[in-house]
């Protein structure tokens, strides 16, 4: 594969370099983030996903904006941000979901807002994730399932729900079509 087509292989330089440059071990800022070490340095190598709540947590850790490790260039905007329809920074966080971060131009952001599209899947293909912080979603079109630990909730366009991104979470678009929503980390 190339690094076009496992964009962690960019990020995962950055993340060295910025944890470097702040002076931080790979266990120190493990713990600062709440993490493992054994997790934090096997995102160093790029050869695993790096979940973007996990950039996130960096980012505010080491005060930058997270577009320095998407793109590895600085956001310069500080009044507003516009994006238009369809123009959104896209972030392979995983292979089975598609995002698009939404502030990616802006400076100085105390969230990060992406427009997510998850596909159908079956239950046994759900992969479930938890991270420091909170999140918003908002369901734009289809219906989303989430899971969160052992609760099962159906989203239709027009639901919101926040939750604690410490819960383990997993999503899934019903009816064999995808779901798409706003999420706002933070």
């Amino acid at each position: 594969m190339t690094s076009l087509e496992k964009p962690q292989k960019e990020i995962a330089p950055r993340l060295r370099g910025l944890r470097e440059a702040v002076g931080l071990t790979v266990e120190e800022l493990a713990e600062k983030i709440g993490i493992s070490a054994v997790d934090a340095a096997q995102y160093e190598t790029g050869e695993v996903e790096i979940p973007v709540s996990y950039l996130f947590a960096v980012a505010s850790l080491c005060q930058v904006d997270l577009t320095v490790l998407l793109s590895g260039g600085e956001a310069h905007l500080h009044e507003y941000s516009l994006v238009k329809a369809g123009q959104g920074l896209s972030v392979d966080r995983r292979k089975s979901y598609d995002y698009k971060s939404l502030a990616y131009r802006f400076s100085g952001k105390r969230m990060e807002p992406f427009q997510v599209t998850v596909p159908p899947r079956s239950e046994d293909q759900l992969s479930f994730t938890s991270h420091p912080g909170q999140e918003f979603i908002y369901v734009l079109e289809g219906r989303l399932e989430i899971r969160l630990g052992s609760k099962i909730l159906e989203l239709i366009p027009g639901d919101s729900l926040y939750f604690s991104s410490r819960t383990p979470h997993a999503l899934r678009g019903l009816d064999n079509a995808p779901a798409q929503f706003l999420d706002v980390i933070n």
